[in-house]
């Protein structure tokens, strides 16, 4: 009944760790500055592959946004003209004819630029502004400024 206490291996720093052909904490100022220079280059271009990435979704759900408002319109046109044809006729039966028609014509009017308000807001700049590229631009910034200090 005797028990062997394990013990872990110990870990000790490498003496003739390799890296890029160098031993280990001898690489030199200028290859680590021109190692940086790679990096930022490297991240630069990830950075603008995202941002066209969000650009190009962004302008097809704008695109597609546009394609559903004008197909909708031209429908609702035709459906429209003869509801507001058919409410001039009903309110001449109450008042003049060409009052019935400034009324009716009024409220569509109303009702219309209410419409294009709506809109507008949807098709705001913001949805166009590629957001998770600028959040990781800020992220990579704050890195970098952690890193030289």
């Amino acid at each position: 009944m005797n028990q062997e206490t394990r013990t872990p291996p110990v870990r000790t720093a490498p003496t003739a760790s390799r890296e890029h052909g160098r031993e280990y904490g001898a690489e030199s100022i200028t290859g680590l500055i021109r190692n940086l220079a790679t990096d930022v280059s490297t991240l630069f271009g990830k950075e603008m592959a995202l941002a066209k990435s969000e650009v190009r979704e962004s302008v097809s759900e704008v695109k597609t946004a546009v394609g559903a408002i004008a197909t909708g319109a031209a429908i609702a046109m035709a459906g429209l003209v003869i509801l507001l044809l058919s409410g001039v006729y009903g309110l001449s039966n109450v008042v003049d004819p060409w009052l019935a028609a400034l009324i009716v014509g009024a409220a569509a009017l109303l009702v219309g630029f209410l419409m294009v308000n709506a809109a507008k807001k949807k098709m705001s700049e913001s949805g166009i502004v590629p957001e998770r590229m600028v959040a990781s631009a800020k992220k990579d910034k704050e890195t970098f400024e952690r890193s030289i200090q």
